[in-house]
């Protein structure tokens, strides 16, 4: 495949057009816009032992507003601190959720030159809405950041949302991380995440092993597939909320399910969890 040119006035300042973002390449799998040659080119590696890569994306997005309607109908939840947020798409979280709950907040964390500037415009036209610039996999940068400080309320519930990110952590430490942010959480608060799974069965774990091997290798460098058990370490000794760590698709599905789940679908689990 032949990288098309991009003009460089087609792109933010700082975006390097040459090296693959995590943000644009789900923008990508999303039929989004904000994605440029290199972006697609790891869907189209990951493609040619997945066909239906792009339902990753899928079930991932869609989980995340039913754990989004979830929180603000059932938790009651006004105050949301959403890490790794990517770009906008369809149905952000302070979309969701201020449809139900117009009051509640969100903080929005990303490092991504692109997604950085769709959220500074994000602020002019929703004061409900923050948007730090900090590196997610390190809690504390957010935990003292001023603006997290000041615009969340620490003393009441906050639901902790890693959607989709912590797949992108190659380190061994995900789980001593993740206790940080938990620890740091006020009593009530909820843990939602979004994680691509090798379900250890033979006819699933080839499919998660061989798109590991695609995504580590292309120009993003990271998405890890890890069990279940890993990823329930990732919820720091909360509770899970019934029906607890599943596949994405079987989280409160919005309706009967009429067509079979694919392999790709049966590689992407997610949960939340609540601070007693």
């Amino acid at each position: 495949m032949t990288e098309a040119v991009e003009s460089p006035s087609s792109h933010p300042v700082g975006v390097d057009i040459t090296r693959a973002s995590i943000a644009r390449v789900y923008d990508a799998a999303l039929n989004g816009t904000n994605n440029y040659e290199i972006d697609r080119r790891v869907l189209a590696q990951v493609a040619t032992v997945a066909p239906e890569v792009a339902d990753l994306a899928w079930a991932n997005r869609n989980f995340l507003i039913r754990a989004c309607r979830f929180l603000a109908t059932q938790g009651k939840v006004t105050q949301y601190l959403d890490c790794g947020s990517g770009l906008p798409t369809a149905e952000n979280t302070h979309q969701v959720v201020q449809r139900i709950i117009p009051e509640a907040r969100v903080l929005y964390v990303d490092n991504d030159p692109v997604v950085l500037a769709h959220g500074r415009a994000l602020l002019e036209e929703n004061e409900n809405t923050r948007f730090v610039d900090a590196d997610i996999f390190k809690p504390e940068q957010i935990l003292q950041n001023e603006t997290a400080r000041e615009f969340l309320d620490w003393t009441k519930p906050i639901a902790l949302l890693h959607n989709g990110t912590l797949h992108h952590y190659l380190g061994d430490d995900y789980a001593e991380m993740m206790r940080t942010y938990v620890d740091a959480l006020p009593s009530g608060s909820f843990v939602v995440i979004a994680h691509f799974l090798d379900p250890e069965t033979p006819e699933h774990s080839e499919i998660a092993r061989r798109m590991e091997d695609k995504f580590t290798h292309s120009p993003m460098g990271s998405g890890v597939f890890r069990t279940w058990e890993q990823i329930g370490r990732m919820f720091g000794g909360t509770e899970l909320v019934d029906p607890g760590l599943v596949l994405c698709e079987d989280w409160w599905p919005d309706g009967p399910r009429y067509q079979p789940l694919n392999q790709v679908q049966e590689c992407i689990a997610g949960a939340v969890g609540r601070k007693a």
